[in-house]
């Protein structure tokens, strides 16, 4: 099951998509499911309905985050080899993780804003975990059941912020609209292994980012129980596992940064595709 919100900025509905790529609305279906969102019982009850039977949106919507706000946006940095040696970076002997501010938060197709002032925004596509259940020091085996789904997000950069003015990354991972989330929420059912996906970032139609989560250095279910050690998490909570070599501060002979004007396409197989366009701020 592929589930999505349409609508304005905080004023999202749920929607699934229908096997020809139509969106149905669970208006509806909604107000007969019971339970906490995104919670094993409340996907349950929804993968129970015929998507073809719901009725279908017609008008063209905004296709908003395929969530709602979380109450923890957590990611993990270094988490595959290529990337870290592009950015001059070691090996990390445990995850690397930060949170990104819930400012950063928005869907797949808003605008990247550049920040006044920036330099040096830069992107990376990122395999995301969705939660489906409160977490709290949870077995690496037991991980798995905590999980509702996989998504897609750009963990935006501006690295002027995060490496040249001190203290943590947490400064240049969450400016307003750094966070690009979706378009679609997949259920694990349909991703039978996470450790298994190509995903991509083409920046102007230009191939920057190719890889495979095959090469993450720890994987999703290492993760989610590594960061149920530090971070209790609760349904509706992302983890963006990390980005694979590519990003414009690796590229040789010069690093090469977003301005304003410029198209993205990015995805990850089986979850959709993000375009954005970059804007001044």
């Amino acid at each position: 099951m592929k589930l999505l919100r349409y609508g304005d900025e905080g004023q999202e509905k749920w929607g699934v998509l229908d096997a020809e790529g139509g969106i149905r609305t669970l208006d509806d279906a909604l107000q007969h499911v019971t339970g906490d969102v995104l919670t094993e019982g409340w996907l349950a009850q929804l993968q129970k309905l015929d998507p073809a039977k719901l009725p279908l949106l017609k008008a063209a919507h905004r296709i908003g985050p395929p969530i709602p706000r979380p109450l923890n946006f957590v990611c993990v940095g270094l988490n595959y080899a290529d990337h870290a040696a592009e950015t001059g970076g070691k090996i990390p002997k445990e995850p690397i993780l930060f949170l990104k501010s819930l400012s950063a938060f928005c869907g797949p197709y808003d605008d990247i804003i550049i920040p006044p002032g920036s330099r040096k925004t830069d992107w990376e596509v990122e395999l995301a975990v969705v939660m489906s259940a409160k977490a709290s020091h949870i077995s690496e085996a037991d991980a798995l059941d905590y999980i509702a789904g996989y998504t897609i997000v750009n963990d935006v950069s501006e690295r002027e912020y995060q490496i040249e003015r001190s203290g943590r990354w947490t400064k240049g991972k969450s400016a307003d609209h750094f966070g690009p989330v979706g378009p679609w929420l997949v259920t694990k059912d349909e991703v039978p292994d996470p450790q298994n996906l190509r995903l991509f970032c083409e920046v102007d139609g230009k191939m920057m980012q190719d890889g495979t989560t095959a090469n993450m250095i720890f994987g999703v279910q290492m993760l989610v129980a590594y960061v149920s050690q530090f971070i209790t998490l609760y349904p509706g909570d992302i983890i963006a596992t990390g980005t694979p070599a590519g990003v414009g501060m690796g590229r040789k002979p010069e690093p090469i940064y977003l301005r304003p004007g410029q198209n993205l396409r990015l995805g990850v197989e089986g979850m959709g595709e993000q375009r954005a366009k970059t804007v001044g701020g």
